[in-house]
């Protein structure tokens, strides 16, 4: 079905066809999804103190979970990395990620801007004490600096390789006083 190599799953676009709503779809796709982080992008992350990851382990099982958005840490227009703390000790989206690397992140801007920014990618848990080709040795330094600011109860890292970026428009974004 995606004949046109537009971002999306085969059942989206065939319900775009249903209703009606493809080529407005389709302008959507080519003026606001992105492969990467934009500059804009990053400015909006930088400012959040919240997102929201969606996880699912090898039979689709999904699990969402709240994480706090302070400590995103850019590497580069395709990758950024979180820390994983202990929480409730559950490792519930860890262990998904250990079985299925794809990821929904979602940070919304409840206060100021009403708008959301969507990015979903391939995750990779990272362990900075050991070697791995994952990161350079610049990365592996920015991160190991980033940690030093940070709760002493981390687990790890979460690398993010960004597939897909774009910014979710604040029509039907309440705005919330903190």
């Amino acid at each position: 079905m995606n004949d046109n190599k537009l971002p999306g799953s085969d059942g989206e676009h065939l319900l775009q066809l249903e209703y009606q709503t493809r080529e407005k779809a389709k302008s959507f796709y080519e003026r606001e999804v992105h492969s990467y982080i934009t500059e804009t992008m990053e400015e909006f992350i930088a400012k959040q103190t919240m997102f929201f990851i969606s996880t699912s382990d090898k039979d689709g099982e999904c699990d969402s979970s709240f994480r706090n958005g302070s400590s995103i840490c850019i590497l580069d227009k395709k990758r950024f990395a979180y820390p994983e703390f202990h929480g409730n000790g559950v490792m519930a989206s860890l262990g998904n990620i250990s079985e299925n690397p794809n990821i929904g992140l979602l940070f919304i801007d409840f206060f100021e801007t009403l708008s959301g920014l969507h990015i979903n990618g391939k995750a990779h848990i990272l362990n900075l004490d050991s070697s791995n080709n994952l990161l350079q040795k610049n990365d592996m330094t920015k991160l190991q600096n980033f940690s030093k600011g940070l709760a002493k109860e981390q687990v790890t890292w979460v690398l993010v390789d960004v597939l897909e970026a774009y910014i979710h428009c604040s029509k039907n974004i309440p705005q919330l006083k903190r």
